[in-house]
């Protein structure tokens, strides 16, 4: 297990489900790799230098000791990862057409899903200056999304912020379940990450203002909500603006928003404006789409300034 520094920098805790990946390739045949949003997000954070670390359950199996050292080897703290020696680590496959990409996944019950309340350790939680985490986290099972309540309850009453991604996975649980749960978690929440399509079934309301103004009255202090190719609306108390995207040649979305998240947080522990961390995280998100699978295409700081000096100088 990694072992934090003896004077730690901030930390981004990231909670949720990490999986196995097979990514159809052009030719046919599956990339296999890594992913889950959460981890995806530790991931991205931790190239673009920030401390990061992982909460979650997974497998005494093959793809959870790949996951482990995928990790390690991106210095991201695991002393909150269990194995779980009765349950799989799950798996998802990414398929390609003309319409985008697709998801199909095999994870009912697994590890990850066996979380509970009773997990969370409060003193080692108590030190997270972010806690992020998503709709997926909680949509995994009722006793996940009860162990998600109590790591936002121990990180707020010891000071530390949370942020929260939608992720709408609909495959998971219905629309009126995720809508009660996503609203009441956020209101307890410091930064919302909703996606537009995602916000749009959640609160009903069409355009971005009223979105960001939706999450703001529910409490939360900063809203950057993604728009796609249309770039990032990020709203405060007192001020908002939509920050534009950078074009790329994009081949795989998968984790885009997820690296967007994981950049922006890192971004905003390191004292930037969530404005100016949001055009950095737009400029690592656009990257991320130039290779094919969630972890892989991630790209660590010194690739994101360079592209944004490039973009700067056109």
């Amino acid at each position: 297990m990694n072992k934090p520094p003896c004077n730690p920098s901030p930390l981004l805790l990231c909670m949720g489900e990490a999986m196995a990946e097979y990514n159809q390739q052009p030719d046919g045949r599956y990339l296999q790799g890594f992913g889950g949003d959460t981890s995806n997000a530790a991931i991205s954070a931790a190239r673009q230098g920030a401390r990061a670390g992982i909460f979650t359950h997974i497998g005494s199996d093959p793809a959870g000791d790949g996951l482990l050292a995928l990790w390690q080897g991106e210095g991201i703290e695991t002393d909150l990862v269990k194995r779980c020696p009765d349950a799989q680590t799950g798996i998802y496959f990414v398929t390609h057409d003309s319409d985008g990409h697709h998801f199909n996944y095999y994870r009912k019950m697994s590890a990850a899903a066996r979380m509970t309340a009773e997990d969370v350790p409060q003193d080692k939680l108590a030190g997270a200056d972010i806690l992020h985490i998503s709709g997926i986290s909680q949509a995994i099972s009722d006793s996940a999304s009860q162990a998600v309540i109590a790591a936002i309850r121990t990180v707020k009453s010891a000071g530390g912020r949370v942020s929260y991604d939608t992720n709408l996975r609909l495959g998971l649980w219905p629309l009126e379940k995720a809508r009660q749960t996503i609203h009441d978690t956020i209101a307890e929440c410091d930064i919302a990450l909703p996606g537009l399509e995602d916000a749009r079934q959640l609160t009903g309301l069409n355009s971005p203002d009223d979105i960001a103004d939706f999450y703001l009255q529910r409490g939360v202090s900063i809203v950057a909500l993604t728009l796609g190719s249309n770039g990032t609306m990020v709203a405060t108390r007192e001020e908002r603006a939509i920050i534009p995207s950078f074009a790329v040649d994009a081949i795989d979305a998968t984790a885009a928003g997820d690296t967007f998240d994981g950049a922006f947080l890192a971004e905003l522990m390191a004292g930037v404006s969530p404005f100016d961390a949001a055009r950095y995280a737009n400029a690592t998100a656009a990257l991320s789409t130039t290779g094919y699978g969630a972890v892989a295409p991630i790209p660590g700081r010194a690739q994101v300034e360079k592209f944004i000096k490039g973009q700067s100088v056109n």
